[in-house]
């Protein structure tokens, strides 16, 4: 960060400290922010005070630092996304619970409409989940459980955004499932309150009357095309489905009858902790009576354009794996807004 931007922040901080308080030996002030050495690494802050001796400028001792200001400049602080990353890893590893850090972020980040230019009203991965009546739409049933596990981390890394702590979850919950390393950026900007969040409806249903056509209406709404789909869909190789929350499914299996995590619901897959490509070989198979195919899962194989991509992932677990990691990053940038502007990487 320059100098120049440090001292602007800190000077705007201060002044709208200064008028929101009430301090009648501070009053009429004006303040003033200099640099005495090239070498001095925290800001000197004045302000001049008019007396009857005339004015008078006092040095004020500040707990501003380069440090505490940068959060000014990005949404998150780098280096408590990256300890959030640690901690998260340990949670996973205590819990199983990938699968609904996967969905956490698909659904913060699937709202979004390319028809719609301004923030926050685009949608996108923005943390508006995190607020209730968002969390109460029926295709987010469950995710509240989702947010009592990511809570502590958010709560122990402040500087570290809903939308980002939502993504950083969702990839790390792949990663360490056995998806192929994603490209994310991060930097995401939160919305303040429970007002920005996005009306009812906006994420894809099960089993719609046209499934092919449901999915390219919400999906084509996000600027997707079909391999993004077709890829995005092969998540379902993690997670199970629970009819309580969602109507489909078995209530178990015997899958899922032992957990890991709280038992029950249907899985897409046999290993539905281990993220591979035979949620494509199982739904072409249809061999299983305990694996779950829903609707939109059997339109893959039935939809003409769908069908080359899933035969395809069928086959090539690469070439699956290759396109999967571009789609979710894809996913997870659109219509969120950054701070810094291109966001950043986290590196090592």
């Amino acid at each position: 960060m320059s100098k120049t931007l440090l001292f602007s922040s800190l000077v705007t901080s201060f002044s709208s400290f200064i008028h929101s308080e009430s301090h009648p030996s501070l009053s009429p002030v004006s303040v003033k922010c200099t640099l005495s050495s090239s070498s001095l690494r925290t800001p000197q802050l004045f302000i001049t005070r008019r007396t009857n001796e005339g004015l008078v400028p006092r040095l004020v001792s500040t707990s501003f630092s380069t440090r505490a200001l940068s959060a000014n400049f990005s949404a998150s602080d780098p280096s408590q996304l990256k300890s959030a990353n640690k901690d998260i890893l340990e949670l996973l590893k205590s819990t199983s619970c990938h699968p609904i850090f996967v969905r956490l972020g698909w659904h913060d980040s699937g709202t979004y409409d390319k028809n719609v230019e301004e923030w926050p009203l685009r949608g996108g991965a923005n943390g508006s989940l995190r607020f209730e009546i968002e969390l109460k739409h029926a295709a987010n049933a469950g995710l509240v459980n989702a947010l009592k596990l990511i809570q502590p981390i958010k709560d122990k890394y402040p500087n570290v955004t809903f939308a980002d702590l939502f993504q950083l979850a969702s990839a790390t919950a792949l990663e360490d499932a056995g998806a192929p390393k994603i490209p994310m950026r991060y930097g995401r900007i939160d919305v303040t309150g429970p007002e920005q969040c996005p009306d009812e409806g906006k994420l894809p249903d099960a089993g719609p009357p046209s499934p092919a056509e449901h999915l390219r209406h919400v999906f084509y709404r996000m600027g997707l095309n079909d391999k993004e789909i077709v890829a995005l869909s092969g998540a379902h190789t993690l997670g199970r489905s629970r009819p309580e929350r969602s109507g489909w499914g078995k209530p178990e299996t015997k899958y899922t009858r032992d957990g890991p995590g709280a038992p029950g619901g249907q899985s897409w897959t046999v290993q539905w902790l281990k993220f591979d490509n035979s949620y494509f070989k199982d739904i072409k198979e249809k061999k299983d009576e305990d694996l779950l195919v829903l609707p939109t899962d059997a339109a893959l194989f039935e939809d003409p354009s769908f069908k080359v991509y899933a035969e395809k992932y069928a086959e090539d677990q690469d070439a699956f794996f290759e396109d999967y990691s571009l789609a979710h990053a894809h996913l997870s940038d659109i219509g969120a807004k950054f701070d810094p502007p291109e966001g950043f990487c986290l590196s090592g």
